[in-house]
């Protein structure tokens, strides 16, 4: 969509401004690095999100890149703890520089974070970041302790694993995209909702793709739908999840921006964004 390739150059833009901030820094090439090559879909949704709404004018873009930094540091982390070696076609942050790096980096990530947050006079902007790291951390906690060979992972679990570890930076990057709006409580709940719902689609459609790929999760996963392959159910339900999440925008006003975040729940589980 042509409109989203706008939104991904405000960000990109955002984001070497932003790390203009460290280049005497350390991390600063590390940062880079890092950053390179993602679809930029939580910070779009953000700023979507705020726009749908549009009753303020709080700069949303800085915000915006706190949540990818926010991606990006657990990205590092995931890699790390599945003894990947490539993400994105390239070395896996921790292959390209080391072990020691990668957690400074990651700290220093959560550090650049923090500092975005002290930058918005509502405290509700630095809650909902810290409410959703400590989100992820669970989630990928949780996550350690399966092992395919002996683990069968039920789907309620499943879903609760992917709430956590994926859909909650989902919700929160539309939940904080309503607060920068300046939404009422039904609209942030309606954009909150909209953003989980649509954060379990998406990790749902991405296990289906990574299904011959040796996925942990994927391999864990009992699924009891008789007469329907564990395949086939995975997409159903990836739609179904994308349905709701839309169905969740109807209390907001129509608006281009309501359209663009209609249009990027069919993207997400045809995976064509």
């Amino acid at each position: 969509m042509e409109k989203m390739k706008d939104y991904r150059s405000q960000i990109e833009k955002a984001i070497k401004l932003e790390l203009e901030r460290y280049k005497g820094s350390h991390f600063y090439k590390p940062l880079r690095y890092a950053l390179e090559g993602g679809k930029r879909i939580r910070p779009i949704i953000l700023l979507l999100s705020a726009e749908s709404i549009g009753r303020s004018d709080v700069e949303p873009l800085s915000v915006a890149i706190a949540i990818e930094l926010l991606q990006t540091e657990s990205l590092i982390h995931d890699d790390i703890l599945d003894q990947e070696f490539l993400r994105r076609e390239r070395p896996a942050f921790h292959i390209r520089y080391g072990l020691g790096a990668s957690i400074l980096t990651a700290d220093f990530v959560f550090g650049i974070i923090l500092d975005i947050a002290l930058r918005y006079k509502d405290k509700r902007v630095g809650k909902e970041l810290s409410s959703v790291a400590l989100r992820m951390c669970d989630g990928e906690f949780g996550e350690l302790k399966i092992d395919p060979k002996i683990y069968r992972l039920g789907w309620d679990e499943y879903i609760n694993l992917i709430s956590q570890k994926t859909a909650s930076l989902f919700e929160a990057s539309a939940k904080i995209g309503g607060i920068i709006g300046g939404g009422t409580e039904d609209e942030i709940e309606a954009l909150s909702s909209y953003g989980y719902l649509l954060g379990i689609a998406y990790q749902i459609q991405d296990d289906a793709l990574d299904w011959d790929k040796e996925d942990k999760v994927s391999s864990a996963l009992e699924i009891e739908q008789k007469g329907q392959d564990k395949l086939s159910y995975l997409k159903k339900m990836a739609e179904l999840y994308a349905m709701k999440a839309k169905q969740k925008l109807n209390l907001l006003s129509d608006t281009k921006a309501k359209k663009h975040l209609l249009d990027l729940a069919d993207l997400m589980i045809s995976y064509q964004f």
